[in-house]
């Protein structure tokens, strides 16, 4: 036990060890290694427990850091482990992928001057101990419930419902339209952030809990072999919750968009981890979305574009290089990412914006133009304008566009035109009860909020399973109303 916390004062801060550089290029697995309980206690040390925890403010789940940093430190680990779980489904997960240094440990207090706790490192090594040491069990409700619930998206919003929902007893069915659940978390985000046994490992504590999966079911307007009519799921369970997250890619246009050599990040990291999970990818096995001796170049700044440089490494580029037209200061993406790229050997091409694509019968570079920030926009971030004769030209044998993404047309696809979507064909949903326009269907997620990050995804899910919950008591409050004056 430490004496007590405070420790930043002589304790230097000390992420956990990563892989070698040489080492990790050339494989999926994850980069950082585990801490020791000796480690995860004396990095836990030295939270200040200070009075405003701004660390707990600026995190979507608002965990409860310093008491787990706390009891950590105290070596009380299944505490520990209790107290981390009671506000976040899936800690071990969001300690691995949360960008910290843009939530918890960047507002952490000693950040100026000492740097922050390790909170995302600790909040990893909580869970997985709690794994090995057989403390994680799989939900017992007090009550079963006849009332059934339909999670359309086994990504982290539908999962974090499915679970606060199954422990208040409802029969819960999670449907999805892909063969494994997860989400992007499964073939989105690569092994070397996040390896896939972390995601199947809750699918099987899940499962045991009673959540029921139909997966590789798709909803659309029909009944047919593949999919399964949005009017027969609301039939068939007492409350739908939609959280499908957003999966169209945002394009770009230029001459020469359409060449052959021009992927989606979407495409590009689903086959990569397709492969990594051993299925069969024929257009990675083509070339097509294999980076192998190719000069690849990603366009975009975000996490998804990070995940595409650091892919593209691991499968064998002769060069990596990453355009975004803003500076490393006005980039989405977490800085700790963009460090870990440079050090595995990617080139970014700061203030640059694809202006056109070269060749003829396939993708032979890139033609950009010199970007400068101007006045802040709409959104308060400053704007960018092009310099004049200022183009140059990258060789590419494969560009990657990673703009983000959009939601998909659900009113349209799934023949519920009285489902309303906002202007961007995100959910309209009411914020206070997570309802949509249609009765006893609730939305939660990115396909509300737009393309966000995974702990908001889990966030919204678990305030959406609450809503559901009060919704599904008042409904069936109102039912036996009426039978009892149907009885009298």
């Amino acid at each position: 036990m430490v004496d007590r916390m405070l420790q930043f004062t002589h304790v230097q801060q000390h992420q956990p060890d990563k892989r070698a550089v040489p080492e990790r290029r050339e494989d999926f697995n994850e980069i950082y290694r585990s801490f020791s309980v000796q480690a995860a206690k004396v990095q836990s040390s030295r939270c200040s427990q200070c009075g405003v925890p701004f660390c707990s403010i600026h995190c979507p789940l608002s965990n409860d850091i310093p008491d787990w940093l706390k009891l950590t430190a105290e070596g009380r680990l299944e505490e520990a482990y209790e107290v981390s779980s009671a506000t976040n489904n899936f800690p071990e997960i969001c300690g691995r992928i949360c960008p910290q240094d843009r939530l918890c440990e960047g507002n952490c207090v000693i950040e100026k001057g000492f740097e922050s706790v390790t909170i995302g490192a600790v909040e990893r090594f909580i869970t997985d101990h709690a794994f090995e040491a057989g403390w994680v069990k799989p939900i017992t409700p007090h009550l079963e419930r006849e009332q059934s619930v339909a999670i359309v998206g086994a990504g982290p919003g539908g999962l974090a419902a499915a679970e606060q929902l199954r422990k208040r007893g409802y029969q819960v069915h999670v449907y999805d339209r892909y063969d494994r659940i997860g989400g992007l978390m499964i073939y989105g985000i690569p092994g070397f952030k996040l390896e896939k046994e972390i995601v199947t490992r809750r699918h099987a504590l899940l499962e045991q809990g009673g959540i029921v999966f139909h997966l590789g079911a798709g909803i659309g307007d029909v009944d047919d072999d593949h999919t399964i009519a949005f009017s027969t799921l609301r039939e068939r369970h007492d409350a739908v919750l939609i959280a499908t997250g957003v999966y169209k890619s945002r394009d770009i246009g230029g001459p020469g968009v359409g060449l052959p050599g021009i992927v989606k990040a979407i495409d590009y990291l689903t086959a990569s981890n397709r492969r990594s999970l051993g299925d069969v990818v024929p257009d990675f096995d083509s070339g097509l979305l294999d980076a192998a001796g190719k000069h690849v170049v990603v366009i975009g700044g975000g996490d998804t574009a990070m995940d595409c440089v650091r892919t593209a490494i691991r499968q064998g580029a002769a060069s990596v290089k990453c355009l975004y037209r803003r500076d490393r200061a006005n980039m989405p993406g977490s800085l700790r990412e963009v460090k870990n790229a440079e050090d595995e050997g990617v080139d970014f091409v700061w203030l640059a914006a694809p202006e056109a694509f070269l060749g003829d019968n396939s993708i032979t570079g890139v033609r950009a133009v010199r970007m400068k920030l101007g006045l802040p926009d709409a959104t308060g971030r400053q704007s960018v304008d092009p310099v004049e004769n200022s183009g140059f030209t990258l060789p590419a044998d494969l560009v990657i566009k990673a703009l983000g993404f959009d939601p998909e047309p659900l009113p349209t696809l799934w023949g519920e035109p009285a489902l309303e979507v906002s202007r961007w064909g995100t959910l309209k949903v009411d914020h206070a009860s997570f309802m949509t326009s249609l009765q006893g269907v609730f939305g939660a997620g990115d396909i509300v909020r737009g393309a966000s990050l995974v702990v908001w995804a889990i966030r919204d899910g678990r305030d959406a399973a609450a809503s559901m919950h009060r919704w599904l008591q008042q409904h069936a409050a109102a039912d036996a109303q009426l039978n009892i004056q149907a009885a009298e």
